[in-house]
């Protein structure tokens, strides 16, 4: 049966014909099984009904019932209440309707099994890897960043935008791709929106990654600039990867809890070392380093590490990291209900209705939406969704469980990195968060900078921040920018209120290296993902390219993307007017502009579907409907703004004509000829990004209307191959699925076709 074709289309609900090997247990939970589980009893009402109105209590607390103070603990029972819910009722929506899963159907991972891209992983492993892989600085940095408007505007978007963007995207990208044998989004563009649209999904893909890669670089050197014990802590993380990998590989294979145990001992020793060393005076002269050193160290870090075997040292961080990311959002979670602390920020700030805040700049709408990218909706998650974890899928129905479910335990982590923000006191968030260009990087100037902004209850001293530095153990928190010291600082005062503050420093460092791993994870995924898109696009003019086992290939396609990401990080760490606050507005943009352009490829595919499927594309298009416009505003203002704090090439304006006029009230020529170029090198950037973003949608909408008049078009899915394996679709089995998973444990080693008992069910 040839891919593509119409009578190739088997799905669960179309009654596709699937004959399983009939010497085999089930591959699958048969429909009726599936009907009768899902059948309500007074329980699930009772259930359900106590998780709505507890949702809807602290919904009520936090939007209607607001004082002077609002409880934390509140922001946790809206989160966790609305994902449950959204999991539960949104998403099996789509899979019923849109995705329309079949676990009879081999996925690639069986089809293809090599042992290498292609590889059956257990869901829950899978889901741990997918989640290390999508969560870098995004709903790290996003969030505390857009704390500057208030915490309502963040939260709601955050926890609403997820159930109905970016959990979409994830689970459908992720589907579809696994469903064309794990292909990337730019070669499903390819395939669906024709030449036009395609090169300019491909195109844009690739330079929107430099730029994502970028900024995640940056949140790092922010982070670590200047900080001895921070630089150590972290930098010990890369050798004792190293050693897991190595560990895993030749000395005890296999031993995954062992290795756990000892990878965790060696990641506290190295926080607690790190405190010695940076306490000493070689350990102030080895790691004391200046953002620039540490720039250029990731950039080779970055090279290096993308072209390293997975197993030596990214498979092993990426496991330690996912526990250290996971744990850590959980322990913040309990500290929070335990210490409920009172936030004294308001719902909205001043500067929700200026838009001219010391930390970025912009109206609300649509800045809010493209600050806080990855905790609500994050392109570069569809670059993962169509790279590696398509291809380890057991079972299609594992697709909403890892794609929709990933993205809510990411959005967990954007809400609580927004309580930490907001929980600790405002003087010292925008002294903290203020640029050096206004606070001058001291003290005495960031307490009065901060004291001018005129803020209501806003009163710092220089005591204040002598102090906030002391007892996190850093010479200083004045201007350091990015989000992660701030996020560390707020992780640090909340765990505070249940130790009394005497590990303060402890937990300030031990956020900091939590956040670096994380965000370093995406850094080396995202270089590994944007050379195989390299490599794919090289190779459509040179083939051999195209093999990934070419060594010269690997080298020069990783080398370019380093190359690319690196020169923008190092005009970041080198802005005059700070990194992080001009650059990262261009990385939100072009963040959800990616996720635009794969909700307008995901639209196409859903509507060459077939006439049963149109009903239902208004799910997709709300999202990119609402992506569309947020981010084309977006790039609209920093094109044309006359407003030189918003408007890149309003600044760029004023700092050239102050240059060629002498008047150095700006800064020095040095400084303005630094903003001059960025300037530059940004406003060109968002022309480009939105003009292919905005050809890749009128290419999609055209597709769409043609498909939806036509009822369907050619799908180019792949060959359909019955399954011959089973596993649960969900974090734990269902009681059918329990019963299957026995059936399949009785089964005579030499009858099992993927030897099931040694894969450890």
């Amino acid at each position: 049966m040839a891919a593509g074709s119409r009578s190739s289309r088997s799905r669960a609900g179309d009654n596709s014909p699937l004959t399983q090997d009939p010497s085999l247990p089930p591959t699958a939970v048969s429909d009726a099984e599936l009907e009768r589980e899902s059948r309500w009893t007074w329980q699930k009402v009772v259930l359900w009904v106590a998780i709505a109105l507890l949702g809807g209590l602290a919904w009520v607390m936090l939007a209607v019932v607001r004082g002077e103070t609002v409880n934390a603990i509140w922001f946790v029972f809206a989160a966790v209440c609305t994902y449950l819910i959204g999991y539960r009722f949104y998403s099996k929506v789509i899979q019923k309707f849109i995705a329309r899963p079949d676990d009879r159907r081999a996925t690639p991972a069986e089809r293809k099994q090599d042992g290498k891209d292609y590889v059956p992983t257990d869901r829950r492993v899978l889901y741990g890897h997918h989640f290390a892989a999508i969560a870098g600085a995004g709903p790290l940095v996003g969030p505390v960043l857009a704390a500057q408007m208030g915490f309502l505007p963040g939260t709601i978007w955050i926890i609403i935008g997820v159930i109905f963007a970016g959990a979409v995207q994830d689970y459908l990208v992720l589907f579809f791709s696994m469903r064309r044998g794990g292909r990337s989004i730019g070669q499903m563009a390819r395939d669906q929106l024709g030449r036009i649209g395609g090169t300019a999904a491909i195109i844009a893909s690739l330079l929107i990654m430099i730029i994502i890669v970028a900024i995640l670089a940056l949140v790092v050197v922010n982070a670590l600039g200047e900080s001895p014990w921070g630089v150590f802590s972290v930098s010990m993380t890369i050798p004792i990867a190293i050693f897991m990998g190595c560990y895993l590989r030749w000395i005890r294979p296999g031993r995954i809890t062992e290795i756990s145990i000892i990878g965790f001992v060696l990641l506290m020793f190295a926080i607690i070392a790190g405190g010695w060393v940076g306490g000493s005076e070689w350990g102030q002269a080895v790691f004391h380093l200046d953002r620039t050193t540490i720039a250029i160290g990731i950039i080779i870090y970055g090279f290096i590490a993308a072209v390293l075997p997975v197993w030596l040292l990214l498979a092993p961080r990426d496991y330690l990291s996912t526990f250290m990311k996971i744990g850590v959002i959980v322990m913040l979670a309990g500290a929070i209900v335990l210490v409920r602390p009172e936030i004294e920020v308001p719902a909205f700030t001043v500067f929700a209705e200026t838009g001219l805040g010391p930390v970025w700049a912009g109206p609300i709408f649509p800045f809010l939406f493209v600050t806080i990218a990855c905790g609500a909706l994050s392109g570069f998650h569809a670059l993962i969704a169509s790279g590696t974890t398509p291809k380890l899928i057991e079972k299609e129905r594992q697709t909403r469980f890892i794609g929709y479910g990933g993205m809510l335990m990411e959005s967990f982590v954007a809400i609580m990195a927004l309580v930490a923000a907001i929980s600790i006191d405002q003087g010292i968030y925008f002294a903290m968060n203020s640029p050096a260009a206004v606070t001058g990087g001291t003290v005495e100037g960031a307490v009065a900078f901060v004291n001018s902004l005129g803020l209501t209850g806003v009163e710092i001293t220089p005591n204040m921040l002598t102090e906030a530095a002391a007892n996190v153990g850093e010479e200083s928190v004045v201007s350091r920018t990015g989000g992660a010291p701030t996020l560390a600082f707020g992780i640090a005062h909340i765990m505070s209120g249940i130790d009394g503050g005497a590990l303060m420093a402890f937990w300030y460092h031990f956020a900091i290296m939590f956040e670096a791993l994380f965000i370093l994870t995406a850094v080396d995924a995202g270089t590994r993902v944007a050379r195989f898109m390299l490599q794919d696009s090289i190779g459509t003019f040179i083939p051999k390219f195209k093999e990934v086992s070419w060594r010269p290939g690997v080298w020069i396609s990783t080398a370019i993307m380093v190359a690319g990401w690196g020169a923008i990080l190092i005009l970041g760490v080198t802005d005059p007017l700070g990194g992080i606050n001009t650059f990262f507005p261009l990385f939100g943009i072009a963040n959800q502009l990616l996720a635009a352009i794969a909700l307008a490829v995901v639209l196409a595919i859903v509507a060459k579907r077939g006439k049963s499927y149109a009903k239902w594309l208004w799910i997709i298009i709300a999202p990119l409907a609402f992506t569309a416009v947020i981010t084309i505003t977006a790039s609209f203002y920093k094109i044309f703004s006359p407003v030189p704090q918003i408007g890149y090439w309003a600044n760029h304006v004023r700092y050239r004509d102050a240059l060629a006029s002498g008047d150095d009230a700006l800064g020095t020529p040095e400084v303005m000829e630094a903003v001059i170029r960025n300037t530059g090198v940004q406003g060109t950037l968002s022309i480009i990004f939105v003009v292919l973003a905005i050809i890749v949608i009128i290419a999609s909408v055209f597709v769409t209307i043609k498909a939806v008049r036509d009822g369907g078009g050619e799908e180019r899915e792949d060959e359909i191959v019955a399954s011959r394996r089973f596993a649960p679709a969900g974090f734990l089995a269902t009681k059918t699925e329990k019963a299957i998973e026995k059936q399949w444990a009785a089964l005579p080693p030499s009858e099992d076709p993927v030897d099931w008992k040694a894969r450890g069910h």
